[in-house]
């Protein structure tokens, strides 16, 4: 083995083995969390040691054009891309021996870039270790598994299963509607183990061909890696049998939507113990100041959470989905949950996120808002008692209003960094630009001929 392949984790040395890799995608998850980067020959990444890309892969928007650069002219300076080798994995879809290396975005001058997604994260990381905390989060990942849609007119529709029958909703939990498209599911348990990345379980949820992944708790930084490779993966797993795998946080009408609940607590950095709970296992005030925290500033972090249009079709009563920001013990109809735990594992589930954000700003927008919390030491509002599928002003009903909603909230733009904030204003308010100028079918059937 060369001396660049020593430095890989164990998972991707046991996938080489004793072959030649062929090739290494170097990769960095731009602002919607799409893979971009570079494939090079692997002889050639092994004496590179890094590479450059535009600044402006943070400016593409989601339809592939170019939102404004908020602080200069367009001049596409070079940054320096350095691989983080601990996050080498097998690109076991590939016919020959890939690997996939996430890459650190820096200036010419050295510091990290600002508006990097995975950097801000780091940000937040960086904060919490200021103060003496660690934090703890364990992501679950819905998505739908579809018939192929090669026609955006068309509507999306469920899979066929080996039965012969489309996958039908309203099966949570069964493992029969599961085993009717197995032959995913194994390749992605296949792929997962070549990757080295640990799967908690895996279900049916609610939707018509919907399931839901665990993952297991861990470092932030490291857990939205892992969901940033699964997304991958599962759609490359889905494409090997005729189908597609969907992260829309909404893609079929009369369905339930995609989420990606965010479980998170916060440990002593020096002790290892969770500051949510006290010497006798009790809750603690730290604990309620981070609902608190959630409460007071996730409305400003929706734009985060839920960054496209169709994000909004999701939050709607009686389709599991959070429409507020009320807590609750062991209540899913409360945006944040507290779930069932021994005091070690005590922890605040966030249900708001969408499986369509960027994981690494999902989880970064997640632990902003409670270590503001943390911050500022206010309680939060009393625990919510029953169905909590009620009106309420905490979520925004339009990316418009969300963006503005961010912008109003001053505290979590200055923890999630000025100038992360400026571009990500920028490329949404782009894209919401451009879906204002589209028609949809529903405003030609009702008001072509009726107005």
């Amino acid at each position: 083995m060369s001396k660049w392949t020593d430095q890989l984790p164990e998972a991707a040395r046991n996938y080489i083995g004793d072959r030649r890799v062929d090739e290494v995608e170097c990769v960095i998850g731009d602002i919607a969390g799409v893979a971009r980067g570079k494939a090079m020959p692997a002889g050639k990444f092994a004496h590179q040691g890094n590479y450059f890309l535009p600044n402006s892969i943070f400016l593409q928007t989601i339809t592939g054009e170019w939102a404004d650069n908020p602080f200069d002219a367009f001049t596409e300076p070079d940054m320096i891309l350095e691989p983080d080798f601990t996050t080498a994995t097998a690109a076991p879809w590939t016919a020959d021996v890939t690997l996939q290396v996430i890459h650190d975005a820096k200036d010419q001058q050295g510091n990290l870039v600002p508006f990097a997604p995975r950097n801000v994260l780091r940000r937040i990381m960086d904060l919490y270790a200021a103060q003496g905390w660690t934090p703890v989060v364990a992501p679950e990942m819905e998505f739908f598994l579809t018939a192929r849609n090669i026609d955006p007119n068309q509507p999306v529709i469920p899979p066929m299963g080996r039965s012969g029958r489309r996958a039908a909703g309203k099966q949570a939990y069964s493992l029969s509607a599961i085993d009717e498209y197995g032959k995913v599911i194994d390749d992605i348990y296949d792929f997962a183990e070549a990757q080295g990345l640990e799967i908690d379980g895996i279900l049916q949820e609610g939707g018509a061909g919907q399931i839901e992944l665990n993952l297991a708790h861990g470092d932030p930084i490291r857990l939205a890696d892992d969901v940033f490779f699964f997304k991958r993966m599962i759609r490359e797993a889905a494409l090997r049998h005729d189908c597609f795998a969907t992260f829309m946080a909404k893609p079929i009408a009369g369905e339930p939507g995609s989420a990606m609940h965010i479980h998170t607590s916060v440990v002593d950095s020096k002790t290892g113990k969770n500051i949510f709970s006290g010497k006798k296992g009790e809750e603690t005030e730290a604990f309620l100041h981070f609902i608190a925290g959630m409460q007071n500033h996730l409305t400003g972090a929706i734009a985060l959470l839920a960054p496209y249009v169709n994000s909004y079709r999701r939050y709607v009563p009686d389709f599991a989905a959070p429409i507020n920001l009320e807590w609750g013990r062991d209540n899913r109809t409360t945006g944040l949950r507290i779930p069932i735990s021994s005091p070690a594992g005590r922890r605040v589930e966030n249900r708001l996120p969408g499986m369509d954000c960027n994981p690494y700003l999902g989880i970064a927008a997640t632990l902003a808002c409670g270590y503001l919390g943390l911050m500022e030491k206010k309680n939060p509002r009393p625990e919510f008692a029953g169905s909590a599928y009620i009106d309420s002003d905490d979520i925004p009903v339009n990316l418009g209003d969300a963006l503005d909603l961010l912008e109003e909230d001053k505290a979590l733009c200055e923890v999630m960094g000025p100038e992360f904030i400026a571009v990500y204003d920028s490329v949404k308010r782009n894209e919401y630009k451009e879906f204002l100028q589209v028609i949809s079918p529903w405003e030609r059937e009702h008001l072509l001929l009726n107005v």
